[in-house]
């Protein structure tokens, strides 16, 4: 049998192996696991990024490159609903039928060419060679062509474009333009109390990148030692806060490698010190801190309370997440015990505790800046989800603190149905209570409404939105 003619081959360029770019391909994978696993990115990233340092070659990471693949994730994450709506306008087919891993791929090539100042030629280049790589040839033309598209126009234009007009729907065209479902847009609204500057404003804090703050916890650390540290400034409400500025590494700082400081919100500070400087009737000894995981407010408790010679007790759920409050409560200078105990059916005896502190689960709406990502998987019914939990562990605590003593109901939301809701509705039904006015146990800090609840704002205090209220047992 004779050998068939060779097809002679197609005139054009030769072939090309796809150019690996490990900044973006890492991108690319904290990606995949924010959207397969639910994953998280301040849980995903600092390993990725721990693996890629300690790389040798080309694909070790220095700074510039871990501060880069960072941006990305984070960006993305971020202004996702901004970019979908863009890439919508871009695409012949319903955004749900155009594969998730490609959409990954547009939505880092997306925020490139409208969210960073790479130049236009490089965000596209970049992409369609990720493409190449993770995707395929075929399917990275197809990324090319919705990257030129997406190209012939800055963010302004595309908003103008994709975003229905404000006096239309205002709901609506701020989603688009910050980046927001719509529901938590109003939710934010209304808790924020209607005007539209301070809306625009919260909504754009969101999507800031969030300073990292450490805190020195007593009588383990000071304020000072970290002052000492590179990049380093004093915080703006809380006596022993630090901020780092950009650049600043956590695990660079000795006092934080050694557990004697931490990484902590500035508004998660101040429900703390706010807790343990509230006037109480009687004994200053036993405290707890009912929902303890993952730790940071019981460490920073643990060190008020040993100044004072008072006895913490951290409770937590969760073994797992009681194990983190043990390894940040780990040298205590005073005397502490954590337990896994479910606070709604502790196994204290009523009465118990001089001071108590509940930050009960929620929907996380008020650190959308640290996980941006949570915004996209919340829904209202979730809110119907924890209105018992968060009720049953505001009851417990009244319960659990004794006559005269002071229980600290806190929440990382601003959700009304998550704070004054939860607190009118269980006060109501429990004689016996009373509010503190919170406002005085904040010194220094501006704009904390009328009281007698506090509400922080990203806008406003540059923390979280943490919502802090302060109930004295009075029979």
């Amino acid at each position: 049998m004779s050998e068939q003619p060779r097809r002679p081959r197609k005139p054009g360029k030769p072939y090309r192996r796809p150019q690996k770019d490990p900044v973006r391909l890492l991108a690319f994978e904290a990606l995949r696991a924010v959207d397969e696993r639910d994953a998280y990115a301040n849980l995903v990233l600092p390993p990725l990024l721990r693996k890629a340092r300690e790389k040798e070659g080309p694909e070790k990471f220095d700074a510039r490159d871990a501060a880069l693949a960072t941006e990305l994730v984070y960006g993305t994450l971020r202004r996702q609903g901004t970019y979908d709506a863009v890439i919508a306008d871009c695409v012949d087919r319903p955004l749900r039928e155009v594969d998730p891993p490609v959409l990954d791929v547009l939505s880092l090539g997306v925020h490139q060419l409208l969210g960073t100042r790479i130049p236009t030629h490089a965000a596209v280049s970049a992409s369609v060679e990720l493409a190449r790589v993770v995707l395929g040839d075929g399917r990275a033309k197809f990324v090319n062509a919705v990257l030129r598209k997406v190209a012939r126009d800055d963010l302004d234009g595309w908003l103008a474009r994709v975003a229905p007009p404000y006096d239309e729907d205002p709901e609506d065209h701020l989603a688009v333009v910050h980046s927001h479902p719509r529901w938590v847009v109003s939710a934010l609204w209304d808790s924020l109390g209607g005007g539209r500057a301070g809306i625009e404003e919260l909504l754009a804090a969101d999507n800031e990148r969030p300073e990292v703050m450490l805190v020195a916890r007593p009588g383990r650390a000071t304020r000072d030692e970290l002052l000492g540290e590179e990049a380093a400034v004093p915080g703006r409400w809380s006596p022993y806060a630090v901020r780092l500025s950009e650049g600043g590494e956590p695990g660079a700082v000795e006092a934080v490698r050694e557990g004697r400081a931490g990484v902590q919100d500035e508004g998660s500070q101040l429900v703390a010190l706010a807790l343990a400087d509230a006037p109480l009737d009687g004994p200053d000894r036993r405290w707890l801190d009912g929902c303890a995981g993952p730790g940071g407010k019981a460490a920073l408790l643990g060190a008020l309370a040993a100044e004072r010679g008072a006895f913490l007790l951290a409770s937590e759920k969760q073994p797992h997440r009681a194990g983190l409050v043990a390894k940040a409560l780990a040298g205590n200078p005073g005397p502490y015990q954590v337990i896994a105990a479910d606070g709604t059916r502790p196994p204290w005896r009523p009465g118990s505790f001089d001071r108590v502190l509940v930050d009960v689960p929620c929907t996380g709406l008020g650190a959308l800046r640290r996980r941006p990502e949570a915004r996209w998987r919340r829904r209202p019914e979730d809110l119907d989800g924890f209105a018992p939990l968060q009720r049953g562990l505001l009851r417990e605590a009244l319960e659990a603190v004794r006559v005269g003593g002071v229980v600290a109901y806190a929440t990382c939301s601003p959700h009304l149905a998550e704070t004054r809701a939860v607190v009118a509705d269980v006060l109501k039904r429990r004689p016996g209570a009373e509010l503190l006015d919170a406002r005085p146990l904040l010194p220094g800090v501006p704009a904390l409404g009328e009281g007698p609840d506090v509400q922080l704002w990203p806008h406003v205090h540059g923390t979280d939105a943490m919502y802090l209220a302060l109930v004295r047992r009075t029979s």
